[in-house]
């Protein structure tokens, strides 16, 4: 791939509010793992590291805005083959998003300060109801396609066969990395509703944020 195409890539990606969430993202969690490192050697360097990881997570909320009605807009239409699966994914997604602006809103000061920990409770809880069916739709899909491959290698054949055979595999490493993106933001959305040693640990924020971000990233890339 020349270097020119990779640009042209960059510049697609960048374009979508997916790909700038998630290099954002990027930035939020390596000044995490950034700070934690230089916290006890080098305060000052720390100090400029919270800074940044800070700045990137209110960017990104900032960025989210409007995003609930994605998930609005699937609970109006028909939920399709998953039914209530679909409703409480998307149901759970609406909440995420919704009350995200409210902490947004309330860290940067146009609300009430009080009001920013209620808020990114509801939210996290909302957020983590709509990652554990996501996954469980994800899971069900991947499973369907391992015995769909299954059954089209058994019967032979070329051509359309394996056309369809790599279709359903990269569908597969699709879902592989949303289910990877969703169980990483279910941990951080644990730390944030039902706080604890391992899911608040920095170094644990970090890596689950950065493999996040990094799924997102390959999803989103240009093809």
């Amino acid at each position: 791939m020349s270097a020119g195409d990779t640009l042209d890539k960059l510049v697609v990606f960048l374009a979508k509010r997916d790909g700038i969430d998630k290099l954002v993202k990027t930035f939020q969690y390596v000044s995490k793992l950034a700070h934690w490192a230089a916290e006890s050697s080098h305060p000052g360097l720390a100090g400029r590291a919270k800074n940044w990881e800070t700045s990137s997570g209110l960017s990104r909320k900032a960025f989210r805005t409007g995003r609930f009605l994605t998930g609005l807009n699937g609970l109006r239409r028909a939920p399709g083959e998953f039914g209530a699966l679909a409703v409480l994914a998307n149901a759970g997604e609406m909440v995420y998003f919704f009350f995200d602006h409210f902490t947004w809103l309330s860290r940067v000061g146009v609300l009430d300060a009080w009001m920013a920990r209620r808020a990114s409770f509801v939210s996290a809880f909302g957020e983590c109801v709509g990652y554990v069916f996501f996954i469980a739709m994800d899971m069900i899909m991947i499973r369907r396609g391992v015995r769909q491959e299954r059954k089209l290698l058994r019967d032979g054949g070329k051509g359309d066969v394996e056309k369809e055979v790599k279709r359903i595999r990269m569908d597969r490493v699709m879902r592989l990395m949303a289910t990877a993106a969703n169980v990483a933001d279910l941990v951080i959305g644990i730390a944030d509703i039902e706080p604890n040693p391992f899911c608040n640990h920095a170094v644990t924020l970090g890596i689950t944020g950065l493999v996040s971000a990094w799924a997102g990233w390959y999803r989103n890339w240009p093809s």
